[in-house]
C-alpha cells in the first residue's frame, strides 16, 4: 500500500481516509518513510517535524477536504508558529530563528485537515529561480539529479514530483510556483492578486507581485486547495472577486469555446525560446484546437516593443532592490538578528545595497512604470478579446545546477542569468493575472516542459476548467521521474 500511496494525489489519499481504508497516522508514517529514504538524494526537505506530525495525525484533525494528507510547507512565503523560518538566510539559520505566529494561509491549510511533516528548501529570500542556497545546499530535480528543480519553490516541487508528499506550499513573485512546476512535471497555479491572503504579517509583498498557493500533481488537487483557502483576510489591501461556484465544479463542466491566443515569442528580445519548448507549446495549442477552442497565434503588443521591454526590466530591477532591502530590515526587526553582509549571499547584499541607495522618488517611478506595463498588457487583452493566452512557462529546458552563483567580479551574475528564465512568467505577477503551468510537454530526453495558460484577472475558474480538459486530453499522471518513491 505504501508504494501505491506514493503515486496518488491528495484527493485520492483523502478519500482513503474518509472510507476508513487507511488512517491519517498511516498516511503520515508512509510519507515520513519516503522522505527518509528518498530525500537524501534531493535535499528538498530541510526542516523535519516528524514526531509532532505523528502526534497531530493521531489527534483530532479538522474535518476538511484533505483530512490526514501529509503536506510540506515552504521555508519562505509564510510562517508556522514555533517552527524554523530561515528563507535561505544564513543569519537566521545560525540563530535558529523560529516563527512567532501562524500565517493566515497556514491556518487555512491546517483547516483542510492536512498534517505538516516539514519545510522545504528555497533560494535565499526567493530571489533566484534556482534552489541553491549557500546555507542549505542545492535541491535536485528528481528527473535528473544534475539539474535544478527551479525556484523559489524548488524544494516543494522536487518533493511532490518524487512522490514524497502529494502537495506542498508554494509562492510566486516572478514565477516561483510556475517555474518549479514546469521543470518538475507538476501543476502550478499562481492565483490572481488578492485571491489568497498574505496576512497577518503582510498586506502585500513585492508591491503586490507575490501570490501563494501550492504545487500538485493534479488539477483537481489544485482546485480543491483553492476552494479551501481563497478569500481576503481582515485589512487586506486587495480583493479578488469571489468565484460564482466552487472551483472543483469546473473540473467536469469544461468552458465553452474560448478565444485563445498563443505565442512563443519572448517579451525579452535577447531571449530565444528553445525548439523543444516551442514544440511543447504547439502540441498544447493543437490539443486546444481539437477541443473546439478558437486558436490564433498572436503576441501581446507590449512584448514586441523593445523600448517598453527594456523599461519594464529596469523598473523591475529598481523595485526589486528596494523590496530586498526592506525584507532584510523586516526580518532583522522580527528576529532580533542583525543581518549584515556576512549573513547573506553576495548577490542578495549587493541588490539590497542598490535598494538602499534608491531615492524614494525613483522607487515610486519604478512602481508607476510597472503599473503602466500592466495596463498596456491588459489593454491588449481587451482590444483583442482574448480569453486565454498560451505561452511557454520557461523558454528553455530544465537547466543544470551551478549556473546562478555570484562571481568574484560580479556578485549579481545569478540575477542576470535569471532574466533568461522568467520573461514569460514575471509580466503576470505585475499584471496580477492568474496563470497556470501544466506539464504538457517533454524534451527528447524525457525532461518535463511546462506550458503556461493565462486568463483575465479573477478568472481562475476558466484556467481550472481548461486545465482539466487538457489533463484529460493529454494526461501526464503516469509519467515518473528517475527518482521516485
Amino acid at each position: 500500500m505504501t508504494d501505491d500511496i506514493a503515486t496518488m494525489d491528495a484527493t485520492a489519499q483523502a478519500a482513503l481516509v474518509r472510507s476508513g481504508q487507511v488512517s491519517p497516522v498511516e498516511l503520515v508514517d508512509a510519507a515520513i518513510d519516503r522522505i527518509e529514504r528518498i530525500d537524501p538524494q534531493l535535499n528538498a526537505v530541510i526542516h523535519r517535524r516528524f514526531e509532532r506530525a505523528r502526534e497531530e495525525a493521531a489527534g483530532d484533525l479538522p474535518d476538511g477536504p484533505f483530512r490526514g494528507v501529509p503536506m510540506l510547507l515552504k521555508d519562505l512565503d509564510g510562517f508556522q508558529a514555533g517552527e524554523p523560518y530561515h528563507g535561505g538566510v544564513a543569519a537566521l539559520a545560525d540563530a535558529g530563528f523560529l516563527a512567532p505566529t501562524d500565517s493566515w494561509l497556514t491556518e487555512r491549510f491546517r483547516r483542510m485537515g492536512v498534517v505538516f511533516v516539514g519545510r522545504t528548501n528555497v533560494p535565499e529570500l526567493g530571489l533566484l529561480p534556482s534552489t541553491e542556497p549557500a546555507v542549505a545546499g542545492p535541491s535536485r530535480n528528481p528527473w535528473d539529479l544534475e539539474r535544478s528543480p527551479a525556484g523559489s519553490s524548488g524544494g516543494s516541487a522536487a518533493a511532490v514530483a518524487a512522490g514524497l508528499v502529494p502537495l506542498a506550499h508554494a509562492g510566486d513573485g516572478g514565477g516561483s510556483i510556475r517555474l518549479p512546476a514546469s521543470v518538475c512535471g507538476l501543476v502550478g497555479l499562481k492565483p490572481s492578486r488578492g485571491r489568497i491572503t498574505l496576512g497577518p504579517e503582510a498586506g502585500e509583498a513585492w508591491g503586490g507581485l507575490v501570490a501563494r498557493l501550492v504545487v500538485t500533481r493534479s488539477v483537481r488537487d489544485t482546485a480543491g486547495v483553492l476552494d479551501a483557502v481563497h478569500g481576503p483576510g481582515t485589512g487586506d489591501p486587495y480583493w479578488a472577486s469571489p468565484p460564482s461556484r466552487p472551483y472543483v465544479d469546473e473540473l467536469d463542466d469544461p468552458p465553452e469555446q474560448l478565444r485563445v491566443r498563443w505565442t512563443t515569442t519572448s517579451p525579452d528580445a535577447a531571449v530565444a525560446t528553445e525548439p523543444e519548448v516551442r514544440a511543447a507549446v504547439q502540441q498544447a495549442v493543437d490539443a486546444l484546437g481539437s477541443l473546439g477552442h478558437h486558436v490564433d497565434e498572436g503576441t501581446p503588443a507590449p512584448w514586441t516593443d523593445a523600448e517598453a521591454s527594456a523599461s519594464f526590466t529596469a523598473h523591475f530591477v529598481t523595485a526589486m532592490g528596494v523590496w530586498t532591502a526592506a525584507e532584510l530590515e523586516s526580518l532583522s526587526a522580527l528576529s532580533g538578528v542583525t543581518i549584515d553582509a556576512s549573513g547573506v549571499e553576495p548577490g542578495t547584499w549587493t541588490l539590497a545595497e542598490m535598494g538602499r541607495g534608491t531615492p524614494g522618488a525613483a522607487y515610486y517611478a519604478a512602481v508607476g512604470g510597472l503599473h503602466a506595463a500592466a495596463r498596456a498588457l491588459l489593454e491588449w487583452w481587451e482590444d483583442e478579446s482574448v480569453d486565454v493566452l498560451v505561452t511557454p512557462t520557461i523558454p528553455e529546458v530544465p537547466w543544470t545546477l551551478g549556473q546562478f552563483g555570484a562571481q568574484p567580479d560580479n556578485p549579481v551574475a545569478g540575477l542576470l542569468r535569471a532574466a533568461a528564465i522568467v520573461p514569460f512568467t514575471a509580466p503576470f505577477n505585475v499584471s496580477g493575472q492568474p496563470a497556470i503551468s501544466l506539464p504538457l510537454g517533454q524534451s527528447p530526453t524525457g525532461l518535463p516542459i511546462g506550458v503556461q495558460l493565462v486568463a483575465r484577472p479573477g478568472r481562475e475558474d476558466l484556467l481550472v476548467g481548461l486545465a482539466a480538459q487538457l489533463e484529460q486530453a493529454a494526461p501526464w499522471q503516469e509519467r515518473r521521474p528517475a527518482v521516485h518513491a
